[in-house]
């Protein structure tokens, strides 16, 4: 059922691949004598993809009837599928507008509840986002006619372009009627970053990206030229005020009225479809359960060594499709941005982050440069996840200490395989890693090696102390129990619990070899265990053999 999942998820992930590498090949070959025969070419593409899409999207139903259980993983399919159509039909509408063959077809409707209703299915993307969203329509009420398969896309396109640059504030639809209730004022306003001057010439032009990057976002450049397009076939007008720092505004005029149509644009069967707006524009907020006070109860169990892997990723569907498929292998926590990872890393035992690069509030590589520079937590591997395809980029990320870098998309498959790579290639250093008193120690000794050593001295100082802990092993080597972790794994392969009976059972083997004729119970109680029985548990764990064959041995061996 798993494999069934990912597959489909790998399919989509390579349709999205698909499309993009045809955007570049046309952003770099388009002509103006090759503009129609391009156009032609992309609407063929998009028919084809739609295609397999649909199979993809009964795919799921099918299995959401046999394996109901995985009701999350296919509404992230669903999901995905339908921005993966709604993409493809802005492709198409694009090249329609491009080639002339884009239509109107208007009916007649309750116009302003239908913008409303419409622009209230974006509500839960601006909840995600934490935004005031704001809809209001004077009058509430009042009939017109629109081609509402184009307005849909307008105001989705709008509303969704103001949400993807405020990260904090307000986004608000306002629509009013002229005086002769024969035009309808539409303005989308954002309490945003703004678009810089020198930007906004080139605002509506077609693969124009704007400052997305910059504010790491996402964008296509298709979205306000196809707006502008659509705009204007419904004989309209579309303008756009904005200020870096405070906001921006669109300004839409649209006519309303049967007159301003020409007879063949006009429907006169069919009324405004108000079930149209929620098919159309919809999102999807996934209740996230609890999942790292989940992992985090793991500690309870001293003898787990999975190792702890963070996922720091803003885009909800992606972060929760690892966590799903890497949780099966590992302990994944989860964070949306930079700064949340940041706070679990500096109450959480973590042994590797993998950190999307482009999010709000801290990006990944800001917190890959705040982990670096700490000398608590440098040591943690990173792997960095990207749209961005530049060499320069992946060398910026390598330069700043990551230790792997992926690009979107990618395969989870060759994700797991880069940190399996990073977990044994640490393994292996530690087979040769000095251990303090080994190879002599007529040189300085290292960080690791000092650090070692004090804790060691420490387990030492509290041998028969059963209490002793790694809370209070922790505050003796004066770090977080956080760190203390970090290190010891990153240097010994072991968690805190492991590396405190790794030493003690040392000492049990020191002191079984100077006295093998003591009694077992009292060996266990020098060593800080409280149970015979599970001290000789332990014992064979690591030795192979229970203490009383290893000191009956040793017995034998001295006569």
């Amino acid at each position: 059922m798993n494999t069934q999942t990912i597959l489909i998820a790998a399919i989509i992930a390579i349709i999205i691949a698909a499309f993009f590498l045809g955007r570049e090949v046309y952003r770099r070959n388009i002509r103006v004598r090759q503009r129609l025969k391009m156009g032609q070419i992309f609407t063929d593409i998009t028919h084809d993809l739609l295609t397999p899409l649909t199979v993809i999207s009964a795919s799921v139903d099918q299995l959401r009837e046999e394996a109901p259980k995985y009701a999350m993983e296919y509404d992230m399919m669903h999901l995905n599928i339908q921005r993966m159509v709604r993409l493809l039909q802005q492709i198409l509408e694009t090249s329609k507008s491009q080639a002339g063959e884009l239509k109107l077809l208007v009916s007649q409707g309750d116009v302003m509840q239908y913008i409303h209703d419409t622009a209230l299915c974006m509500k839960p993307l601006m909840d995600k986002k934490h935004l005031q969203f704001t809809i209001s329509c004077e009058p509430e009420s009042m009939m017109g006619w629109i081609d509402t398969d184009k307005l849909d896309k307008i105001i989705y396109n709008l509303l969704s372009n103001s949400a993807k640059y405020t990260t904090e504030g307000k986004v608000s639809l306002e629509v009013r009627t002229s005086r002769k209730y024969d035009t309808i004022y539409i303005k989308v306003r954002d309490t945003g970053c703004g678009i810089p001057k020198d930007k906004m010439k080139n605002l509506f032009q077609r693969f124009y990206d704007g400052e997305y990057r910059r504010y790491r976002t996402f964008g296509t450049g298709l979205g306000l030229a196809l707006t502008h397009d659509l705009v204007y076939l419904h004989k309209g007008t579309i303008s756009c005020e904005s200020e870096e720092g405070v906001g921006t505004t669109f300004s839409i005029k649209l006519p309303i009225t049967k007159e301003a149509f020409k007879p063949e644009q006009i429907d006169e069967e069919h009324k405004i479809d108000f079930s149209t707006p929620s098919n159309a524009v919809s999102d999807f907020i996934t209740i996230i359960p609890n999942i790292n006070e989940e992992i985090l109860d793991t500690r309870q169990n001293e003898d787990d060594e999975a190792y702890r892997i963070l996922i720091v990723e803003d885009n909800l569907e992606l972060l929760m499709l690892m966590r799903h498929v890497l949780s099966a292998h590992y302990h994944v926590l989860i964070a949306k941005n930079g700064q949340e990872a940041l706070d679990i890393v500096h109450k959480t035992p973590l042994d590797l982050i993998v950190s999307d690069v482009m999010m709000p509030e801290m990006d990944g590589l800001e917190l890959t440069t705040a982990l670096k520079e700490d000398t608590s937590y440098s040591h943690l591997p990173i792997i960095l996840l990207t749209a961005r395809t530049q060499e320069e980029d992946q060398q910026e990320a390598l330069r700043i200490g990551a230790d792997d870098y992926l690009t979107k998309p990618f395969r989870l498959s060759d994700l797991r395989l880069r940190i399996d790579n990073i977990i044994e290639n640490r393994r292996r250093l530690l087979q040769d890693y000095p251990k303090p008193g080994e190879g002599g120690q007529e040189k300085p000794l290292t960080p690791e090696e000092e650090f070692l050593k004090k804790a060691t001295e420490c387990l030492e100082a509290h041998m028969s102390d059963p209490t002793y802990d790694r809370e209070t092993f922790a505050s003796d080597m004066g770090a977080s129990p956080s760190t203390l972790y970090n290190k010891l794994r990153t240097i010994t392969g072991m968690n805190v619990s492991s590396f405190i009976r790794d030493v003690r059972m040392k000492e049990a083997r020191r002191l079984a070899e100077q006295d093998p004729s003591q009694r077992i119970s009292d060996l266990a109680y020098k060593v800080g265990f409280q149970d015979p029985k599970y001290f000789s548990t332990c014992f064979k764990k690591h030795f192979g053999m229970q203490p009383k064959e290893f000191m009956d041995s040793l017995q034998t061996k001295n006569s």
